[in-house]
């Protein structure tokens, strides 16, 4: 994977590394927009190395109300929400959690 300083190259990195001709036709990214306002992304896990890691949640609020993020994995999928301003805070922490758990792997 790419460097974190750019998050979007490194999702596309990810996704692509998953794909296998079978995965990328059951699964993949989605990302969306809030009504609040904010994003969604949602990356579904099934059948990657990250499928069965741990994954602590992420809860930050700041001083504004489009300051937040809020990171989770339920079932095999990560799920984020975040304001308007965060999409790339919370790639960066699926990321920075892929990257950790692949380096874990290699020990």
């Amino acid at each position: 994977m790419r460097d974190q300083r750019d998050p979007l190259k490194a999702l596309q990195d990810w996704y692509a590394s998953q794909c296998d001709g079978q995965w990328e036709h059951q699964y993949g990214i989605k990302i969306g927009t809030l009504d609040n306002p904010g994003w969604t992304l949602r990356i579904d896990l099934s059948a990657t190395a990250l499928a069965e890691r741990p994954f602590t949640e992420v809860k930050v609020q700041g001083d504004d109300d489009d300051d937040w993020c809020h990171c989770h994995v339920r079932g095999k999928v990560f799920e984020a929400f975040c304001g308007p301003n965060h999409l790339e805070d919370v790639i960066a922490i699926f990321l920075a959690w892929a990257i950790a758990a692949a380096r874990g792997a290699q020990h």
